[in-house]
């Protein structure tokens, strides 16, 4: 593997590029990771994960959003994760642990399609609702209902961490240009002292639920792992869902389970869009 060399890959329309810090020549400062998802200056993404050593795991993890901040977890970027480090023979073993910052998760290629990992499941670690450890300002143990005024809008809310924050609101309808409108204001309202991701979820069934989502530095987003395991937490906390929940996304599905001790399992395809090296000129510009 040359040296700057990256994968991109998607999941469900959530594009990630994938560096291994032990090939990379320059620093993830907040302005490279910005100039790099930029998709006119640079490569293009969603946000970057690179690779990096783990004492705890066999495989370490940091998630870095497109404006520069540092993602705890992201369930899309996990499975676009282990998908590289299987297909690109860091290990050949089905079944690996990830450490991230949001916590030790462990994976499993469920399928594999010429030689290559596409589709993938992730167990999230628990759902937590404590309002503290979200965390949020609110006052009540849970937030769960709970009402929130934005501008001109009144949400009913409920929060929940899967290794990183989530809002999600229940809506009869869903409205793209309401959740970009709202979703900003939403993620960096006082009550959220890290900001929050945020999600607006339609229940189809006892089995399926639609949701559009504004993530917590990256905005709209076509699909997410941690949303979906958020959204399909809260619906079964509320007994609108049964244990095994499909959430349909603009970009796809995922299938995501709840266990009744609230350790979450999610499942989806992932596949590689390129690979490359950064050049020269670019390395250049971000060591500027």
């Amino acid at each position: 593997m040359n040296e700057n060399y990256f994968v991109k890959t998607h999941a469900l329309g959530n594009e990630y590029l994938v560096f291994n810090e032990e090939k990379t020549n320059f620093k993830l400062t907040q302005k490279a990771i910005q100039r790099i998802c930029n998709v006119n200056f640079g490569i293009g993404s969603d946000g970057i994960l690179l690779k990096v050593p783990s004492n705890k795991a066999d495989f370490g993890l940091r998630i870095f959003n497109p404006d520069g901040s540092e993602a705890e977890k992201s369930g899309n970027g996990l499975r676009i994760f282990c998908k590289y480090i299987y297909d690109y023979g860091f290990t050949y073993n089905k079944e690996f642990s990830v450490e991230t910052k949001g916590g030790i998760v462990k994976a499993k290629i469920i399928e594999i399609s010429n030689g290559k990992a596409k589709i993938i499941s992730v167990e999230m670690g628990k759902a937590n609702f404590h309002s503290k450890e979200i965390p949020t300002r609110f006052t009540k143990t849970e937030v769960i209902g709970e009402k929130l005024n934005i501008q001109d809008k009144e949400y009913e809310i409920n929060c929940v961490s899967v290794g990183n924050p989530h809002c999600v609101i229940l809506k009869k309808e869903l409205n793209i240009d309401e959740i970009k409108q709202y979703g900003h204001l939403i993620e960096t309202n006082n009550y959220f002292p890290n900001r929050i991701n945020v999600q607006f979820a339609k229940v189809l069934s006892r089995s399926e639920a639609e949701i559009l989502i504004w993530e917590r530095g990256a905005g709209f987003t076509l699909a997410s792992g941690t949303s979906s395991c958020a959204v399909a937490s809260v619906l079964r906390k509320r007994n609108l869902v049964d244990n095994e929940v499909k959430i349909k996304m603009p970009g796809g599905e995922l299938l995501i389970e709840i266990e009744d001790n609230w350790n979450v399992k999610m499942t989806g395809e992932v596949r590689q869009i390129a690979a490359g090296t950064l050049s020269d000129e670019l390395i250049e510009d971000l060591n500027k």
